[in-house]
C-alpha cells in the first residue's frame, strides 16, 4: 500500500479519520507506525497529501490528513476489453487502474466463456475493491470506471462511435497489421480481444468502425501482459 485512500465521508471537521479495517490491519502488520509518523495520502476522487499519525493501538489507528496537490495525469484513453477469465479479471482490473486508465469497458466476444458473466468478480463491490488496490499502488485517487456490455454487436453499433468519437481508434490483434504506434499525446481508443484475439465477424465490424488492427508482433500474451504492453508503447 503505496498511499493510505480515504473516503470524504470518514473524515471529521479536523481532517481526521479512525482507521478500523484492512488499512489498518496493513498499517499494524506492515509498516508498524508510531505516533506521529507520516504517510503519503489522499481522498478518494481527491487530492492526495499526507497522514499523521494521532494514535495506533491494536485495534484502531487515527490519522489527521493534509491535502496538497492534485492526483496523477490519467492517460487519454478509453479502453474496450474483452471481459477475461475470472482469474486474470482482478489483475487486470487492478494493473488498469494502476497505469492510469479511467475509463475502461468490459465486453462479451465470441471468444468469452459466458460463464465468465456469472463470476463473483463481477459484483461490483469486488470491481470496486480491485481499482481501490490499483490506485493504492500507483498513489492515484480517481476511480475508475467501469463498465459491463454483454452483447457485442449493440454495443459496437449503438454505444461505441460515441464512445470513442474525437479519438484515434485502435484494435489490437494478431496478424499482418501495423506495428502499435508509440509516444502518442491524442486521445485513444483501444480495443483488446480474448486471448485467442477477435473473430472475423468481430474485426470487420471494428474496421467499419473506424478502428485500425496493429499487432504487438509474433508473441501471443496474456490479457494483463497485452494491456499493459499495448498502453506502456502508446504512451
Amino acid at each position: 500500500m503505496n498511499l493510505l485512500l480515504l473516503d470524504a465521508s470518514e473524515l471529521n471537521i479536523h481532517h481526521e479519520a479512525c482507521l478500523t479495517d484492512r488499512r489498518h490491519q496493513h498499517l499494524k502488520n506492515i509498516h508498524k507506525p508510531a505516533v506521529g509518523d507520516q504517510f503519503k495520502a489522499g481522498i478518494l476522487n481527491g487530492q492526495v497529501g499526507t497522514a499523521v499519525i494521532l494514535e495506533h493501538t491494536s485495534d484502531l489507528t487515527r490519522v489527521q490528513l493534509t491535502l496538497e496537490a492534485p492526483p496523477p495525469a490519467a492517460l487519454p484513453v478509453t479502453l474496450i476489453l474483452a471481459l477475461p477469465r475470472p482469474r486474470m479479471l482482478a489483475r487486470s482490473l487492478e494493473h488498469l487502474s494502476t497505469l492510469g486508465v479511467k475509463d475502461i469497458h468490459l465486453l462479451h466476444t465470441a471468444r468469452v466463456e459466458k460463464s465468465y458473466w456469472q463470476s463473483p468478480e463481477l459484483q461490483a463491490g469486488k470491481i470496486h475493491q480491485h481499482l481501490l488496490l490499483g490506485l493504492e499502488q500507483a498513489r492515484d485517487t480517481l476511480l475508475p470506471q467501469v463498465s459491463l456490455h454483454q452483447r457485442f454487436k449493440p454495443f459496437v453499433e449503438d454505444h461505441l462511435p460515441e464512445l470513442s468519437a474525437a479519438s484515434r481508434k485502435l484494435v489490437a490483434h494478431p496478424g499482418n497489421y501495423p506495428e502499435c504506434p508509440r509516444g502518442l499525446q491524442e486521445k485513444i481508443t483501444l480495443a483488446i480481444g480474448p486471448e485467442g484475439g477477435f473473430v472475423d465477424y468481430e474485426i470487420d465490424k471494428l474496421v467499419a468502425g473506424g478502428f485500425q488492427p496493429v499487432q504487438l508482433g509474433e508473441r501471443i500474451l496474456r490479457v494483463e501482459t497485452a494491456v499493459t504492453a499495448l498502453l506502456a508503447r502508446l504512451f
